[in-house]
């Protein structure tokens, strides 16, 4: 075996309490490409940032080609010979393409601050070889996104790097640009490189890497070929939850003859990037239905196109009538309430004035009905009713932006990642919750969740939403024979 180019051991890093990244240990050899995957949260993007400097790790060592570089700042580790490829593009937008790969090329002197012929020929050679030859004079705000990431990897193989590291490498990408990158990234470990793929699932990256670590709340679970690691049962715990149990509804026990909600051919652009691609699905009235997808995969998206909160192409139909045109304000009217992953609430107002908010339009009689039905519903909401939001737990806080978004009386309620970052005994009460309202109400609810055991047992059907389009459509009892694989 060859001398490893990159071994990290002990890597920590805490934040506070928060221990991000914990004793983690691995090393990647010349011509060797490892895949480092794991749910959100995981600690893998830590533990990139701590390898290339945008953070000072806490312990540990990171050795490239056995000089130290744990705790020096990112312009060094950069010098000593590592490339990080941004899933964010950030080029210099007034610069043209050949001019920002020229400014890596440039040597770290202040003596040099233009570019020679010799600069130049190589800033053009480096460009031909990942495919913007055919726009090198125009500039990045013009690029198709495809374009932008590979100006991405020109710059950061300018600097003939031994290690490059690539963060979601084939986030927004067509299956056609994904094989154009996939090869490029293999010429990376022709030349003797080292590569470190960081994503969040295992089948994104499994046909390109040699081996695959798998994290999870910062620690290491799992290593092997990706065939290896899809199976471990440890994985599958963790993106899966284990044996998942069901009390779903058949769809022909729903009466509607056209479905509550029906999503057609969605697609969604920012920017340059496709967020949502050919989307469709439909929903019941009083139906449950999950959405499952990781990090990234465009559920969020989907809702807000739902919500009327992003330009999309495609057709939204809900009771029948199309949502084009309509404001977000007025699709909330119509019944259709969203509860966002990030909360919204009111941090300077108190647990009463955010649910008042929420039941503005009710008359003070049902207004006052339906608080005492929602602290029925979270009983810690009625004794924290005189505290300001912003003090609560963040477990008390996302029943808060649930109670306030059934406080509206809404028809259909999305869900978007209620479970995030949340303790047991409080995922153990939203259960009951939505239990609660499935059994005692006609509400219809769509969850959108990478928690899997979460997910499922509240549902009547699933949809699964891997890189911006529908993979997978089902009962959940069949989810884990056959979509599984498709989620890891």
């Amino acid at each position: 075996m060859n001398a490893p180019v990159l071994e990290v051991r002990g890597l920590t890093k805490r934040f506070g309490g928060l221990v991000a990244v914990k004793d983690l240990s691995f090393s990647i050899a010349p011509g060797e490409i490892l895949g480092l995957i794991g749910p959100n949260g995981s600690g893998k993007s830590t533990a990139m940032k701590c390898i290339i400097g945008v953070e000072r790790p806490s312990a540990g060592s990171v050795k490239l080609e056995g000089q130290e570089l744990a705790g020096l700042p990112a312009h060094r580790i950069a010098r000593h010979g590592v490339g990080l490829v941004f899933q964010h593009s950030r080029p210099l937008p007034r610069q043209t393409v050949l001019e920002n790969i020229k400014v890596a090329l440039l040597p770290d002197s202040l003596l040099q601050l233009f570019s020679g012929p010799e600069i130049d020929a190589k800033a053009r050679e480096i460009a031909e070889r990942v495919g913007l030859g055919s726009v090198i004079e125009r500039k990045p705000p013009t690029l198709a996104f495809a374009d932008l990431r590979r100006l991405e990897l020109a710059k950061a193989i300018a600097r003939d790097p031994k290690l490059v590291l690539v963060d979601e490498p084939f986030a927004g990408l067509t299956a056609s640009e994904v094989k154009e990158f996939s090869s490029l990234i293999t010429a990376f470990r022709n030349e003797g490189r080292a590569v470190l793929l960081v994503d969040h699932n295992v089948k994104s990256v499994s046909a390109l890497v040699d081996r695959v670590l798998a994290m999870y709340l910062g620690e290491y679970i799992a290593e092997g070929s990706a065939a290896e690691v899809m199976q471990n049962e440890t994985v599958r715990r963790v993106y899966l939850g284990g044996a998942l149990k069901s009390s779903a509804r058949p769809e022909t026990s729903f009466g509607d003859a056209t479905p509550a909600l029906q999503v057609e051919n969605v697609s969604v652009l920012y920017g340059k990037a496709q967020a949502l691609q050919g989307v469709s699905l439909h929903i019941h009235e009083g139906e449950f239905v999950s959405l499952v997808g990781l990090n990234g995969a465009g559920k969020t998206t989907l809702f807000n196109a739902i919500s009327g909160l992003v330009p999309h192409s495609g057709e939204i139909r809900w009771s029948g009538a199309p949502l084009r045109g309509k404001s977000a304000a007025a699709i909330a009217r119509d019944g259709l309430v969203q509860c966002p992953e990030t909360r919204e609430l009111f941090g300077e107002m108190s647990v009463l004035e955010n649910l008042d908010l929420g039941g503005q339009h009710l008359a003070r009689a049902e207004r006052a009905e339906r608080l005492e039905w929602l602290f029925d519903l979270f009983p810690i909401l009625k004794d924290r009713r005189g505290q300001m939001a912003r003090t609560l737990s963040g477990g008390e806080q996302q029943m808060l932006a649930i109670a306030r978004a059934l406080m509206m009386k809404p028809k259909l309620l999305i869900l978007d990642e209620p479970t995030l970052g949340l303790a047991p005994v409080i995922l153990e009460t939203l259960s009951k919750a939505l239990d609660r309202l499935r059994q005692t109400t006609s509400i219809t609810v769509l969850l959108g969740e990478q928690n899997v055991t979460f997910a499922l047992p509240h549902a009547d059907r699933v949809y699964v939403l891997d890189h911006a389009r529908i993979a997978w459509e089902g009962p959940p009892g069949r989810f884990e024979k056959e979509a599984a694989a498709t989620y890891l």
